[in-house]
């Protein structure tokens, strides 16, 4: 019974040493860090007089568990923190039920961290999506009307990552859903093999099934507020902005990003009037969540676009038409990487 008292004892205040980092130096929360050591002291405190049974009983060299390979750690294909916190959670919780079976320790540490988690949590998710789209640049909004097979667009897409687009927006306005889900879930696979984020475009339903990083809107889709109630604070929400209004009320409501546009007249928006480029200086100069500047953007007007302070794009057929996609990424992303 010692032995199990003391590798969960050692389980648990290590998992709580990995959370205070992370509520430390990730979160910069103070209230957090001190929740958690003041657990983890008054874990070691309660522990503290059978402190020489617990070495005493310990025998690392002949404990059967530190030879069975751990899982979770082979079979990630990559580790953030949000996979430390969720696996070091999960670790302390697990070793508290013990302490609590076999160690008579108060079942309201477990409850604790119970709360903790959950409220970390939340925090933790609206510091990913920010650090995630601080790092995105360029944007494809999909369109697949003017490819003979699906095939041929899919490679497109395919081809596109491989050369560097970070968020691809799935977004099919004359496809039937059944398509678009087909379609959805390829790209949802290519995005998570390059590092790129997955949107899809109005449907939150369709973001669910895809289990897609967020959805965009258009101004005359459901509100912000319910598209978070419906998809929760670890998906990211984009809408579409015309005005100074629209960017007011979208930062106002919780939007993750905004689309800025059409800067130029587009063919993708043929019944709307640009919003034009000082639209997207206004921006540049008064919100301050990413946003993405977009309509007839391409290598030669995009110079001009960086100049009225946009430093992120979102594009259709300068990539999907592209017929040199390697090197039209490359030059878009040089562009905006040195602004």
């Amino acid at each position: 019974m010692y032995r199990i008292i003391d590798v969960n004892l050692n389980r648990a205040t290590e998992a709580l040493r990995v959370l205070e980092e992370i509520s430390r130096f990730y979160l910069n929360d103070a209230i957090f860090s001190k929740r958690l050591k003041d657990i983890r002291h008054s874990i070691c405190i309660f522990f503290d007089s059978s402190y020489n049974f617990l070495l005493k009983a310990r025998n690392t060299e002949e404990d059967v568990g530190t030879c069975i390979e751990n899982p979770t750690k082979t079979n990630r294909e990559y580790l953030n923190i949000i996979c430390v916190f969720r696996s070091n959670f999960k670790r302390l919780e697990q070793s508290l039920r013990v302490l609590s079976e076999y160690g008579d320790l108060d079942d309201r540490f477990r409850y604790q961290t119970y709360t903790l988690e959950k409220e970390m949590n939340e925090k933790l998710n609206i510091k990913m999506k920010k650090y995630l789209l601080d790092n995105k640049k360029l944007y494809l909004v999909t369109n697949s009307d003017s490819f003979d097979s699906d095939e041929e667009f899919l490679d497109k897409i395919a081809l596109a990552l491989k050369c560097g687009v970070d968020i691809v927006q799935l977004r099919e306005k004359s496809k039937p859903v059944s398509k678009i889900i087909k379609y959805g879930k390829v790209i949802r696979q290519l995005s998570s093999e390059y590092g790129a984020l997955f949107i899809v475009n109005d449907r939150i339903d369709l973001a669910q099934i895809l289990n897609a990083d967020g959805v965009h809107l258009g101004q005359d889709d459901i509100d912000i507020a319910h598209a978070r109630e419906i998809l929760g604070n670890d998906k990211i929400i984009g809408i579409s902005t015309h005005c100074p209004q629209d960017a007011l009320n979208a930062v106002k409501n919780g939007a993750d990003y905004i689309g800025v546009g059409p800067v130029y007249k587009t063919p993708t928006k043929p019944n709307r009037e640009p919003a034009g480029l000082e639209y997207l200086k206004w921006v540049s100069e008064n919100i301050d969540i990413p946003f993405f500047a977009i309509g007839s953007i391409d290598e030669n007007s995009i110079d001009e676009v960086i100049s009225h302070g946009a430093n992120r794009v979102a594009l259709v057929r300068a990539i999907m038409n592209s017929d040199d996609v390697a090197l039209t990424v490359e030059k878009l992303k040089k562009k905006l990487l040195c602004k």
